[in-house]
């Protein structure tokens, strides 16, 4: 089946604002989460990395690799330093006692040391532009590998689940965390490498002062408090902000966008616009302000306190360095060691609470790939019939949507026979489109059931029923691709299949449209991309009609597929579909009583329930609300 859909934007632009006005501060309060629920985040750390091992065991076998010779280098060029200041002192006292020639600098033990530096300073360097690139590498083909799961899950979900806000407040969280999730793998490889350095540098501490060791790990306890109380808040703060935040970028869309250009200029709605973008940006400025002070004046505060830490133990290294208990090059070794230990445990302190912050973001990634279906019986396996025998049953089908009590559709039954075409009819709102989306199975009934040949549709398999359906709706969209493209997306196996689309083109009149393109089938649709051609309402339509002649379908639905359409244009359009689907099943939808004469039968809905059901001579010679609405639209042309 073509699904063809605008973007749910207006609606849940109203509805993110309404839910955000009427829930306020207790939604807010309701998203904090406490410390220890903070941290048992970090339980999607390992589906993370199962994640980023599936994308390439390779890179990741190699970063691993890297990382762990890294981790050793400080503690090695720390000895190597500390080597090299004992040769110069040494070397300085055979001086002063006359002992010291030149004649032999070249086999001085302490050039060994320097070359030896060298090598290390050069290798750490290759060796952190190695890691860069695996962690960007490895970040894009995980970024890569979410958006597809994100784009091949949401197709599972229930079509109505995109028609809620909340729904959207998952998907946005879901969909924008993209660079977060490449953070969170470089810092948590970078945590693991900065733990095995710790350890090194930690034995190199204990071999000569245990002490030291002790103070640094007191000194950053605050600093570990203080940090994953502001990330919990940070969090807080962001998620409960989610729909304010989709009204931003909505209104940021709008405000410049050439889809909104026209009605902007028009009504003068650009100060409206942006007054509106400014109170809702201003709020949330004001509350991420707050908690950024408080933070910054917190972390000023812990930080002064491992500083002091740092220079109590110094002074303690120098005092022993004085009365001889250690040498100078210890000194340099002891006092490299402890303040990087201490950058290191500060920098561990402070990447924890943001792996576990930051893995609160990704628990919205895979809260997201669980969500289920709200119709349980999309796994049916049964083929379709081909051709189909008796056609669709309605017994009784009731529809409406979650959370609400208003039936869209209720007690309608009827029979769409093989090869029939019947025409939908009714006022806006009577639940036209509704029929042929629970026709379609892209919803399922709420009461009744649908059948077809006698089944149930729920025990199809959902993706076969749906090849044998081509539907274009009148919200249908104008994606920024190719002509070619454009069409072939009916039945999108058959891209390449030229003769195909040509012909699709051919039969719903776009051939016309495609030869005033300067690329023809090649040419790139929309003003979005450079190049780009815009169309006409009606070229538009023709385009999208066409790829309802894609497929081999036994059913074509057309709901309102030609109103932007003049009326002979339609009429011809009308003919060749009537032609061309002799002994296919067919739904149109049209407000024109002209073209619903061209059904076999005409079903009249009102509130969401069968009112009439036959031809158009039985309707008008019932003189009901069908005869009633077709009169009238008759006068017009009088």
């Amino acid at each position: 089946m073509i699904l063809i859909q605008q973007p749910m934007q207006d609606k849940n632009f109203r509805r993110g604002r309404k839910e955000a006005n009427q829930n306020g501060t207790t939604a807010k309060k309701a998203e904090k989460k406490g410390f220890f629920q903070q941290f048992g985040s970090l339980k999607n750390v390992p589906r993370f990395f199962k994640m980023i091992w599936k994308v390439s065991p390779k890179l990741t076998l190699w970063n691993i690799v890297l990382r762990l010779v890294q981790s050793a280098v400080p503690l090695t060029m720390l000895y190597v330093g500390k080597e090299i200041v004992d040769e110069v002192v040494a070397l300085i006292e055979q001086h002063q006692r006359g002992q010291f020639s030149l004649e032999n600098w070249q086999s001085f033990p302490i050039w060994y040391w320097v070359v030896l530096e060298f090598v290390l300073a050069v290798a750490s360097s290759l060796l952190g532009r190695a890691i860069s690139l695996t962690d960007s590498l490895l970040g894009d083909l995980v970024n890569n590998d979410s958006s597809v799961q994100i784009i091949r899950h949401a197709a599972t979900l229930d079509l109505y689940q995109f028609e809620d806000a909340n729904f959207y407040d998952k998907l946005e969280r879901a969909r924008t965390q993209t660079s977060g999730r490449t953070a969170l793998m470089s810092m948590v490889l970078g945590q693991g490498q900065d733990l095995i350095t710790v350890l090194f540098l930690s034995g190199g501490l204990i071999a000569f002062n245990p002490w030291l060791l002790l103070i640094l790990v007191v000194a950053v306890i605050p600093s570990f408090i203080g940090e994953s109380k502001f990330n919990q808040e940070s969090y807080s703060l962001s998620r409960s902000w989610t729909p304010e935040r989709r009204e931003i970028d909505y209104l940021r869309y709008i405000g410049a966008s050439n889809e909104t250009a026209k009605e902007i200029k028009i009504f003068g709605l650009e100060h409206f616009i942006a007054d509106r973008f400014k109170v809702i940006s201003d709020k949330y400025f004001l509350a991420n302000q707050k908690l950024a002070l408080k933070r910054a004046a917190w972390g000023s505060l812990f930080s002064a306190l491992g500083t002091a830490s740092y220079y109590a133990a110094y002074v303690f290294v120098i005092w022993q360095t004085i009365v001889g208990l250690i040498t100078l090059g210890t000194l340099t070794f002891l006092a490299g060691a402890f303040s990087r230990l201490q950058g290191l445990l500060q920098g561990i302190v402070s990447r924890f609470t943001r792996i576990a912050e930051t893995s609160l973001y990704l628990q919205d990634l895979f809260d997201f790939l669980e969500l289920k279906p709200m119709a349980q019986s999309h796994a049916g396996g049964r083929k379709v019939p081909r051709p189909m025998q008796q056609g669709f049953v309605f017994e009784n089908v009731g529809f409406r949507y979650p959370e609400t009590d208003i039936w869209a559709l209720r007690h309608l039954s009827f029979t769409l026979h093989p090869g029939e075409k019947l025409a939908l009819v009714g006022e806006n709102g009577a639940g036209k489109t509704t029929l042929v989306k629970l026709l379609a199975h892209l919803y399922e009934p709420s009461e009744g059931r649908i059948l077809l040949d006698g089944v149930d549709l729920c025990e199809y398999d959902p993706n076969d029923l749906r090849r044998e359906i081509g539907i274009i709706f009148q919200d249908y969209v104008r994606f920024m691709f190719t002509a070619s493209e454009n069409i072939a997306i009916g039945n999108i196996g058959e891209k390449e299949n030229r003769p195909r689309i040509e012909d699709s083109a051919h039969k719903s009149l776009a051939d016309t449209v495609v030869a005033t393109l300067p690329k023809k089938y090649e040419q790139m649709l929309g003003k979005r991309f450079s190049g780009g051609v815009d169309l006409s309402g009606g070229q538009w339509q023709k385009v999208a009609l066409a790829r309802a002649y894609m497929r081999e379908a036994q059913l074509i639905i057309l709901d309102e597929p030609t109103a932007s359409l003049d009326a002979r244009a339609e009429h011809e359009v009308f003919v060749r579909f009537a032609e061309l689907m002799k002994g296919k099943a067919a739904v149109l939808i049209s407000h024109r009583f002209s073209t619903v004469r061209m059904a076999d039968r005409i079903l009249f809905l009102e509130n969401g329930e069968l009112l009439e059901l036959g031809s158009h001579e039985e309707l008008l010679a019932q003189g009901g609300k069908y005869a009633e609405l077709f009169r009238l639209q008759a006068k017009g042309y009088v």
